[in-house]
Order: C-alpha cells, then sequence, then structure tokens
C-alpha cells in the first residue's frame, strides 16, 4: 500500500529537520555554481558544517550550459588534479587543454558534496545580509518563487561564521554589503567594480588572486571574485571556478581553525 499522506509527511518532516538544523553553520555560500560547489566540498571535507543556498531549481551555475550550449567545457592542465580526484573523464585535446562533458563535471560536483555532508537548499535566495560589529555574520533567506512573483513576503535568517559570494557575475552578496553596510569593501573603489570584457588567460590568472576576503567574514570565489575587483570574465573554460572554490575553501578553514 501506498498512502499520499504518508508521502507529504515524510517529506516535509525530512526536509523541515534539515532546514532547522542549517540555521547556524559554520560557512554560507550563496551560489551553487562550480566555484560554490567546489568550496563546499572541501570545507566539508575539513569537517566543517557548510549550507549552501542556490536561488534557482538546478544547481551547477553555468556549467550544464557548457559553450553556448553545447555541453562540453574545457579544463586547463592547472586544474587537472582537481577533476582527476572528482573522478571525471578527461580528454586531451591539445596540450594544456582538456574537454570535459559539463553535466558528467556537475553531477560528480554534486554527489561528491552531498556525500560528504554538505546541505544544499536550491530553490532559496539570498536576498540580504547580516552585519553586526561591521562583519557579515549571516544571511536572510526566501523563496525564490516568492520574489520572482513579486510577493511581498517577510523573509528569515541563517547564523553563520563566514559567508561566501559564489553568485557568478552578478556578485550578489557583494553588492548588498556594499549598499547597505555604510562601510567600504576592501576594493579600490571600496564598491563592487563590475567585471571586464572576455580575456581568459588574463581571467584565469588574476582570479586566484582576487579570490579572498571583500568585506570582513565575506570571502568572494568564482566568478564573483572578477566582478568584484574588476577582472575579465573567462568564458566556458571552467579550471579557474573550480580552483577559485577550493582556495577560497582554504582561507575560511585557516581562519576557523584559529577560533
Amino acid at each position: 500500500m501506498i498512502d499520499e499522506i504518508v508521502i507529504s509527511r515524510a517529506i516535509t518532516e525530512a526536509y523541515l529537520k534539515e532546514f532547522l538544523d542549517c540555521l547556524e553553520s559554520d560557512v554560507i555560500i550563496s551560489g551553487a555554481g562550480p566555484a560554490g560547489l567546489c568550496a563546499a566540498l572541501n570545507l566539508a571535507q575539513e569537517g566543517y558544517k557548510v549550507v549552501v543556498f542556490e536561488r534557482t531549481l538546478r544547481p551547477g551555475g553555468g556549467v550544464p550550459g557548457g559553450g553556448m550550449m553545447f555541453n562540453k567545457i574545457v579544463i586547463q592542465e592547472e586544474a587537472r588534479p582537481l577533476l582527476e580526484e572528482l573522478d571525471v573523464t578527461l580528454k586531451p585535446y591539445q596540450e594544456n587543454y582538456y574537454v570535459v562533458q559539463a553535466l558528467e563535471l556537475l553531477g560528480a560536483l554534486l554527489v561528491k558534496a552531498i556525500k560528504q555532508g554538505v546541505y544544499l537548499f536550491n530553490c532559496i535566495s539570498v536576498e540580504d545580509v547580516l552585519i553586526y560589529d561591521k562583519k557579515v555574520s549571516g544571511v536572510v533567506i526566501n523563496w525564490s518563487a516568492a520574489q520572482a512573483a513579486g510577493l511581498h513576503v517577510d523573509p528569515l535568517t541563517a547564523r553563520t561564521k563566514f559567508v561566501v559570494d559564489a553568485t557568478g557575475h552578478a556578485a550578489e552578496v557583494a553588492e548588498i554589503v556594499s549598499r547597505k553596510s555604510g562601510c567600504k569593501l576592501f576594493t579600490s573603489t571600496g564598491k563592487v567594480i563590475g567585471e571586464k570584457p572576455m580575456w581568459a588567460e588574463e581571467g584565469e590568472k588574476i582570479l586566484l588572486t582576487n579570490t579572498k576576503e571583500v568585506y570582513p567574514h565575506l570571502y568572494v570565489c568564482g566568478m564573483a571574485a572578477n566582478a568584484v575587483f574588476g577582472g575579465p570574465r573567462m568564458g566556458p573554460i571552467f579550471g579557474g571556478m573550480l580552483l577559485s572554490g577550493q582556495k577560497v575553501a582554504q582561507l575560511i578553514a585557516a581562519r576557523l581553525k584559529t577560533k
């Protein structure tokens, strides 16, 4: 016998139990693209409690679309060890270039992260932040569908020790902090500078430099890092995204170990 109410209870109870448990954590990551997922996986591997909020129904950021909806992406040699650790198939194209099936990479990141203990909530947007004593101390969240429908629904909050902006080109969390904190970001202008036109080589090179703390207890990674600090975009080469996620995890883990 299959009882529809039992099914409804099981889903609701399991979700709410997990959601309530995640209102306090070590790290909250906004955005489940390649950089955000890689950061979450690496932090969880270090034993930290990591929560990821993804505004869309489908995690992955720009990965599934590959290049112009050709679901292949390119990885450079520097990122090859990360792909091998994920057990993702790498097809050599020419020296320094590997072709990867975009959906395989996304699937591997999701499975590894969730099995490692990362809490991933899709369809939830980070619409604001908590700032106590001039440092980011949490996020304000709401259903993405409520925002899309223009419904005036009050949000909820989640507290954490560190927040990572992995929202991609929009750098949404850094933008919020810039507007609302009354303080300057750690950029040359004190605000989000904005990304420059595409230049893959320079963008990949500078991305790791830009992956860092941008305001007390707020870090940026992935395309959000280049958007905040004014680096170029890179297109469908994703090695830098993964390496950026790995780096931001290392930076935050070092801070957490001192607490």
